[in-house]
């Protein structure tokens, strides 16, 4: 972590951050919540596989490793997160999310470079415009989240993994995780 908030503890993480400032981010977790496990075409897993991927082209180690931990307790191993990151077009996902995570990425990285070919690739995978604009929602409360984190000098996630116990695994999978996660510290809805 970097001390960019002295007032926060040297292991600071998001816990700290949502205590420290609940008026500005009680409205955010019950975003959170809505965008990641509302109602969606795109699977739980799969937005958490977009939430891990875009986290990982921001090199936020902190959201990176959380959202890895999310798409675990969903099914998805961490191998196949981490060869997402070397190469999204080797990397042993389904064929038709790639799209996604493709418009995903460039949305990230080169915004005022999207096309109608993004879109197009999304569509010619089968996917609607609602699952396109859920991804969008995804990758722009990720690329909210990564700037917060890295904002206020959180750069590490606190856990390993590969090895996260099947209690946080069950929390992760509550359809109310994110508001429960916000509540635990300190929001009020």
């Amino acid at each position: 972590m970097k001390r960019l908030f002295p007032s926060m503890p040297e292991d600071a993480n998001l816990s700290h951050v949502y205590r420290a400032f609940p008026e500005k981010l009680a409205p955010l977790a019950e975003y959170q919540n809505r965008v990641m496990r509302g109602d969606s075409e795109l699977s739980v897993a799969e937005r958490e596989i977009i939430a891990a991927y875009v986290s990982g082209l921001n090199a936020c180690a902190f959201c990176h490793g959380a959202h890895t931990v999310h798409a675990k307790a969903f099914g998805i191993e961490v191998s196949t997160i981490e060869d997402m990151m070397v190469s999204l077009e080797k990397a042993n996902i389904d064929h038709s999310l790639k799209p996604i995570l493709a418009y995903s990425g460039k949305l990230t990285t080169d915004p005022s470079r999207m096309t109608e070919a993004d879109a197009k690739a999304v569509y010619d995978a089968g996917w609607t415009e609602k699952a396109l604009f859920d991804a969008i929602q995804v990758c722009g409360l990720f690329n909210l989240m990564n700037r917060v984190l890295e904002g206020t000098g959180i750069t590490k996630y606190h856990s390993d993994i590969r090895n996260v116990d099947q209690d946080v695994l069950d929390k992760l999978r509550s359809d109310d995780c994110y508001v429960d996660f916000g509540k635990a510290n300190g929001l009020s809805q």
